[in-house]
């Protein structure tokens, strides 16, 4: 999305909320790798080009200049995580994540939640999201739409509202990480392809179906032409080239790199090998609020107001922050890296 998250995270972000950490600090002390996890698919390590091209029109400046990266070789999540590997590391660990703990404030201790999506019947303007995000208590990987829902409804989708803390502490139980978002770039365009989208050039409307994005009216009504209103279930589309599912639409996906617009503009006329991100996050809309890159785009995504599904698009998400269209997905190296932080 092309706008700030100020308006959507308003009462995270402005009432200054950390989330109080409960029992789940000692169930995580010593982390087990998962008996069963994804199928992996290993990403040849190389060479490419890096960020959007001069000219491009659907490009921010925070996607320019391109410049050449390399990184080494990794074995990436063929879809994103879902609701039942989730439910697998909370069963095994007793973990709670961070929608699901009390929200405290200088007022005091508010009762737990998450930002959702709901569709308006109008809106006034494409720059206000706060008119159809909304706070929504209880609502957490559980209970994706808050009380009354449930995600045993849906459990081969990708597992939403995750924060960094909660992504981090899987992918740690299953012996592995985050994908740096140079990684997440060099598998979406399968080693370096000149391609604007991970299944090619030719835009989601043309042709075969090929991610779950928003069709018609955005906010106010989905055609559901790719079948879904939400999310989908994981690998309902086509792979790219790699055989790697849903790297456009779905959910946005967590990446370790702390965000910074001006990253690539400091990498210029540089080659970059295994860039990890700035060692400080910056967000000029947002100065105070530390953030991580996200990438691929969601479900919310239309042609209109979010292109997102760019193999090029990046968005900054507050670390602490989870939403409905927010999830992730893991990465192993050949040789394990130092811990994230």
């Amino acid at each position: 999305m092309n706008t700030s998250w100020r308006s959507i995270l308003g009462l995270v972000v402005v009432l200054g909320c950390q989330p109080a950490a409960k029992n789940h600090e000692k169930k995580l002390a010593s982390p087990q790798p998962a008996a069963g996890h994804a199928s992996m698919v290993w990403v040849e390590g190389g060479a490419f080009q890096m960020g959007a091209q001069h000219g491009d029109s659907d490009a921010l400046p925070r996607e320019q200049p391109r410049h050449l990266v390399r990184v080494d070789g990794f074995h990436m999540d063929r879809h994103e995580v879902t609701n039942a590997q989730f439910a697998e590391f909370v069963e095994s660990t007793g973990y709670v994540t961070v929608a699901e703990r009390p929200v405290d404030t200088p007022q005091g201790s508010h009762d737990p939640g998450s930002m959702t999506f709901f569709s308006p019947e109008a809106i006034f303007s494409l720059r206000d999201p706060g008119q159809w995000w909304k706070w929504t208590e209880s609502a957490s990987w559980k209970c994706p739409e808050g009380p009354g829902s449930t995600c045993q409804e849906v459990l081969e989708h990708p597992v939403v509202h995750i924060a960094l803390e909660d992504a981090v502490a899987y992918a740690t139980w299953r012996g592995a990480r985050l994908p740096t978002e140079a990684e997440w770039e060099f598998a979406a365009t399968a080693r370096g392809e000149q391609v604007r989208f991970p299944w090619g050039n030719e835009a989601p409307g043309q042709g075969e179906v090929k991610c779950n994005i928003w069709e018609g009216q955005f906010p106010v009504s989905n055609a559901k032409l790719d079948g879904h209103v939400k999310t989908a279930p994981v690998m309902s589309y086509p792979a790219n080239s790699l055989g790697i599912h849903d790297l456009g639409g779905n959910v946005w996906e967590l990446c370790s790199d702390r965000y910074d617009p001006y990253t690539y503009a400091r990498r210029s006329g540089q080659v970059v090998l295994n860039p990890r991100g700035p060692g400080v996050s910056f967000d000029p809309m947002e100065d105070h609020v530390p953030k991580r890159v996200m990438r691929g785009g969601s479900f919310l995504c239309h042609p209109g107001y979010c292109s997102s599904y760019r193999v090029t698009a990046r968005m900054p998400v507050a670390e602490d922050t989870g939403a409905s269209h927010v999830g992730f997905r893991c990465v192993r190296d050949s040789v394990p890296l130092a811990p994230q932080n």
